[in-house]
This record gives structure tokens, C-alpha cells and sequence, in this order.
């Protein structure tokens, strides 16, 4: 008998109980009793936010596919579920049999975003597993860290028994196949050694792309940073991302689990490709998921008419850091119309370069029906938009607006940033002039009618500086800095028609605190969560004066850590992935945004050694020549 996460004695009791119930169409169950091997793949956010998680449903293919194992999905309650199931002691379980986490051979756990690492302990707790890796015995599962947040593993370094670096596809069935190959003393939880555990992780250490962190010690460096080195010659010094090579030979699930609530992003997905070479400054993604890789147009059109065929959904998103530079992104969406029109199936994708490509790609996109249009300047002046490497300029904006209205558009949505490096309030106050601009076109290119249902959604999130990119080395804007300048742009825009959101201080500070710590950091953490901090990527659920608390018990500082600025010659506690791109390449960045030039894209003119042609040999292994409206 399946049974829900929750009893159903208590669904009743608890808000939204179909996140819990579990039997979701397109599930994968496998009896207690069939396979040798269960994972708990695990997204520390609620249902809905998990359900929309694209890397999940991978692993959950990935793993299902193999006949001796059964992946299962794990999400965080809400916080009314929760006090609940303390109160009740009920365990955390799975969604397709409901079996406790502390079952499971391996806890897979999803790091995607700083402000979820509380999350992620509440989970362990709630699953009966114990919180740090050396309070687990023989045993307990193998507790797994994977994403983005892993490429920094130190502030959490203390919770995981080990985290897969890079792609983990194939990482996942490597290590799947360890397990399954370990002779029983290792392989059975039951009874297990607590030394054969030890011995387990050294085993797992010896796979590419595996870091096991209670094989290296923290040293403190000159600068006060934890720098974390390997006790013997079992853990290498430097531990290399896992690369997926041939994006067409990767398994994409093409009849992914459909969620019973209304999911963040509720509808069918194709991966079209993977990495960018835009080079923006700024961004962790662009850096880490290095090179670029692209699945083949023909592969992509039957994925997707699986999906509709398996799902029902009557929208299609294409995946992809940059999709206007997939090298056939116009033949797909013709190609994708002609078989999924008379479905009435519409086709889109996340936010389009600020160029008159983009608009047309967009008209093209939606023929079956006109949404939103979503355009990323980044930036209000054009000095910023040249430290940041955004290559592009204002009146490519315009003009992409002012196709976008006259194509029958009445909503856009714009992303900047504020608090980067040199800013200014002038560049700030830029933000607003830009917007004013667009308004003043949509006036003047929209029929009378569709300016009064003009709407223009302006969101503005604080720079926060990332392991691995060019600004690591640069510490963020101060909270007052931030403030003012927030201020200063509502005290312009205030036009009905521009929607203005912008991000709060508190949590950007400590997400910016978390992204470039160190091991000093996990007990901050703990402590944190011990206060009761869960959910704090949520504005209903932050608080900030528990982090405040939880690092001054531990003498340190939030906002210090996340203004702090590192010396370029300082050892770093991330030093230890080697994500493919080297520092000197990173330097070089640098010095390129504080000057403000512009470094091109390396499929349109050649290599600029950022060292992934030590990691993959073809590298880029997809070459453009540019298209009319790429500035050259």
C-alpha cells in the first residue's frame, strides 16, 4: 500500500493539503522490496517552488531509469505542516510510498539558492537524520549536496557527507554504481561499521567530480578565511567539475510528474542548451556551466510532442541560459508551431537579450497567443551595462520595445540590478529614466487603447557577488547605500503604469554573507536554524534579527561578511572546485570592468582562454558567426 507523506488524519488540519497526498499522474513507483537502491531527491523549498525544479526532474529520470533503484521525491512543508508534524512526531517521507527519510541508501539535496541552507537542516531534522555528518553512524544515508550553492561548499561543508560538482547526471549514476558494486559489509546500511562508512567516502571521493568534505582540514589563511586542505593523498587538492559532453546523449524526462496544486512554473520544459559565453560579469551561472552545449533540433521537436502528449500542458518554455544563441532557435520555433499548433499549444521562454533578434524571436514565439514580454538590461546607463560586459545599449532596448507594441504587446517586464561595482545614484537614476523611456514610447507607438492597458513591471534585485565570477573579489553595496537608492527610484517611478519591486536589504545581505563564506559559517547556520530561521528566500518568513543573533554568538559580523572586499592574491575557501575557468582569467575581468571594456563572445570571435579547453578538448563546440541585431 502507498501511503501519503502525511496522514490523512491531519490534511484537513493544514493549508493546501494536496502538496502532501502524493499519486501525482506520471509518478515512478517502485514497491519497497523491488531494487536495492532508494533516493530521496530532495528540494529544500515547498512543493510548488520543487515541482518547477527542471535539475530534479533530471535526477528523477536519471535514476528511475536504472532497473535496481527508485528515486522518490522529498519537499520542505510549509510551516503550518510542520509545527504539525513535530508536534505529532511525524516523520518527513517521501511522496511516491511514503517512507521516512532516514530510510533511504542516499539523500540527493538540491542546492539552488544561499537563503535555502536552513531549509535544508530543517529536512535532515525532520527526516531523523542528524544534522552534521560526523553525528551519522554506519547507518545513516549518505547525505548529497548538488547546484549552483555547491560550487561553494565550505559554509555548509559541516551537514553533507559529500557534494557532486557540476553536471550530476552522470555523477549520480557513478556513484549509484559504487554502491551497487560494494561487497555487503559497505554496500548494507544495516549493520554498517561506522569505520566501513569512513571507508564508503573515501570510495566516493575517488569519483570525478565528488567532494567529500571530512577529508580536508581548514586552515586559516593570512587574510582570517577558512582554506580547506586534504588530509592524505586519498582526496585530491582540487576538485574538477563534471562536465556532461554530449548534451544529445543526456536524459531529459519527457513525461515529467504533473503536481496537483498550481506549481511556480506549470508547464512542459526542453532543455535547448547549456552553458553561455556572454560573459557577463556578474553572473555565477555563466561562469559555471561552461561551455556552451546544445541538443540537436531534431531531438528537441520529438521531446517536446512527448511531453504535451504525456502532460496535457498547453505551454512549452525552452530552457537555456541565453536561447536566442541556440544556433537553429528560429527553424525550432517553426518547427515546434508546426507540430503543436493545432493543440493550441503556445511556446516560450525566459528573458530575451535587449535586441530586435529577441523581439522578432518573441513575435515568432507567441503566435498561438501574446503574453508578457521579458527584457534583461541589467542596467539603467550605459557605463554599468560596460563594467558588467552586458553588451548592449539603450536604444536597443527602445527599439525592441517599440516592435514589441507595435506587434500588439501591452506588458513588459525589465530586470535591472543596483549596488554593482562603481555604481553611482546617477546610474541608479538611470534605472528610471530608461523606464520612462519605454513608457513614452508605448505612448506614442500604441493605438489609444493599448497604451491604457500598458503595463510595465520593473523589478530591481541587489548585486550580490559570487564565488567564481570576475566580482568575487569586490564586497557588496552597504545596506544604508542600498536603501537610498531604493528609495530614489521609488520616488521617481511613480507612473501607474510601472509596477516597481525591489529587493529587500536584509536577505540580500545575508545571501551575499553565505555566498563567499567559509566553514566558520556552519555553526552560524545551525544556530540560526536552532532560533527557528526556515524559509528565508520568503519575505513572510525572514527575520532578520535571528541571523543578526546567530552570528554575533559566533562573533562574527553579517554585514561585514557580506561587504567585505578580498585582497586578489588571497587564498579562497572555493579555491578547492575547480570549476573550469581560472582565476587569471577572472582577474583579467576584473581589470576589464573597473576600466570598462568590453570582452566578446568567444563563438563569434575567438577563444578567450577562460581555461575550459583544459576541461572539455572542443571547446566552444558551437560556433556562431552573430545575427543582425547582435552588436558586433
Amino acid at each position: 500500500m502507498i501511503l501519503p507523506m502525511l496522514p490523512e488524519s491531519t490534511l484537513n488540519r493544514i493549508e493546501t493539503p494536496a502538496r502532501y497526498i502524493g499519486g501525482e499522474r506520471n509518478q515512478v513507483v517502485k514497491p519497497r522490496g523491488e531494487v536495492d537502491l532508494r533516493v530521496a531527491l530532495c528540494y529544500p523549498d515547498s512543493y510548488e517552488v520543487g515541482m518547477s525544479h527542471a535539475g530534479l526532474r533530471v535526477l528523477y529520470e536519471v535514476v528511475n531509469r536504472r532497473s535496481d533503484a527508485a528515486a522518490e521525491r522529498v519537499f520542505l512543508p510549509w510551516v503550518d505542516a510542520i509545527a504539525l508534524m513535530r508536534d505529532e512526531a511525524i516523520a518527513l517521507s517521501s511522496h511516491e510510498t511514503g517512507t521516512p527519510l532516514a530510510q533511504f541508501d542516499l539523500v540527493g539535496i538540491t542546492l539552488q539558492h544561499e537563503l535555502t541552507f536552513t531549509n535544508v537542516l530543517e529536512m535532515l531534522d525532520l527526516g531523523g537524520i542528524p544534522v552534521r555528518s560526523a553525528d551519522r553512524h554506519g547507518s545513516h544515508p549518505l547525505v548529497v549536496g548538488g547546484g549552483p550553492c555547491a560550487f561553494n561548499p565550505e559554509p555548509m561543508a559541516d551537514f553533507f557527507d559529500l557534494f557532486v560538482i557540476g553536471d550530476g547526471e552522470e555523477a549520480l549514476d557513478d556513484l549509484l554504481d559504487l554502491l551497487a558494486s560494494l561487497p555487503d559489509e559497505l554496500a548494507r546500511r544495516e549493520g554498517r561499521a561506522d569505520e566501513a562508512r569512513r571507508e564508503l567516502l573515501r570510495r566516493c571521493a575517488e569519483i570525478e567530480g565528488v567532494y567529500v568534505p571530512s577529508g580536508y582540514r581548514a586552515r586559516e589563511s593570512a587574510e582570517g578565511m577558512l582554506i580547506p586542505e586534504a588530509i592524505d593523498e586519498t582526496f585530491p587538492p582540487r576538485v574538477t567539475r563534471r562536465v556532461v559532453n554530449d548534451l544529445n546523449t543526456a536524459p531529459w524526462p519527457c513525461a515529467p510528474v504533473i503536481p496537483w496544486t498550481e506549481a511556480v512554473h506549470d508547464r512542459a520544459e526542453i532543455e535547448i542548451a547549456r552553458g553561455c559565453t556572454r560573459g557577463c560579469r556578474f553572473c555565477q551561472a555563466g561562469m559555471i556551466y561552461r561551455p556552451v552545449r546544445e541538443r540537436d533540433l531534431d531531438t528537441l521537436v520529438e521531446q517536446a510532442v512527448e511531453i504535451i502528449r504525456n502532460t496535457g500542458w498547453d505551454e512549452l518554455s525552452l530552457l537555456s541560459l541565453n536561447c536566442p544563441d541556440y544556433t537553429q532557435i528560429a527553424d525550432l520555433i517553426d518547427r515546434l508551431h508546426e507540430r503543436l499548433a493545432s493543440e493550441r499549444v503556445s511556446v516560450g521562454m525566459p528573458s530575451l537579450r535587449v535586441d530586435t533578434f529577441s523581439v522578432g524571436l518573441a513575435d515568432r514565439l507567441q503566435r498561438v497567443r501574446k503574453s508578457g514580454l521579458t527584457l534583461a538590461p541589467e542596467a539603467g546607463s550605459q557605463r554599468m551595462r560596460d563594467i558588467v560586459n552586458k553588451d548592449v545599449e539603450a536604444e536597443d532596448l527602445f527599439a525592441s520595445v517599440r516592435a514589441a507594441f507595435r506587434a500588439g504587446w501591452q506588458r513588459v517586464k525589465l530586470y535591472f540590478m543596483m549596488g554593482l561595482p562603481r555604481e553611482t545614484d546617477e546610474d541608479v537614476l538611470a534605472i528610471a529614466d530608461l523606464v520612462g523611456e519605454v513608457r513614452r514610447i508605448g505612448r506614442e507607438t500604441m493605438t489609444k487603447g493599448g497604451y491604457g492597458r500598458l503595463g510595465i513591471n520593473v523589478s530591481v534585485n541587489a548585486f550580490i557577488p559570487k564565488a567564481h565570477t570576475p566580482f568575487q573579489w569586490i564586497g557588496m553595496a552597504d545596506p544604508e547605500t542600498l536603501q537610498r537608492r531604493r528609495e530614489l527610484l521609488f520616488s521617481r517611478l511613480t507612473d501607474r503604469r510601472v509596477s516597481l519591486s525591489v529587493s529587500s536589504g536584509g536577505s540580500s545581505v545575508l545571501e551575499a554573507a553565505l555566498a563567499r563564506g567559509d566553514r566558520s559559517l556552519c555553526p552560524v547556520i545551525e544556530s540560526a536554524w536552532r532560533a527557528g530561521a526556515i524559509y528565508d528566500g520568503w519575505t513572510e518568513c525572514f527575520d532578520g534579527e535571528r541571523w543578526h543573533a546567530a552570528f554575533g554568538e559566533h562573533d562574527l559580523d553579517v554585514e561585514a561578511a557580506a561587504r567585505r572586499s578580498i585582497p586578489r592574491e588571497a587564498e579562497l575557501p572555493w579555491d578547492v572546485i575547480d570549476s573550469g575557468v581560472t582565476r587569471e582569467f577572472l582577474l583579467r575581468e576584473l581589470d576589464c570592468a573597473l576600466e570598462g571594456a568590453h570582452t566578446p563572445d568567444c563563438r563569434a570571435e575567438g577563444c578567450n582562454v577562460c581555461g575550459m579547453t583544459a576541461l572539455v578538448a572542443d571547446c566552444p563546440p558551437v560556433r556562431w558567426q552573430g545575427r543582425e541585431g547582435d552588436r558586433q
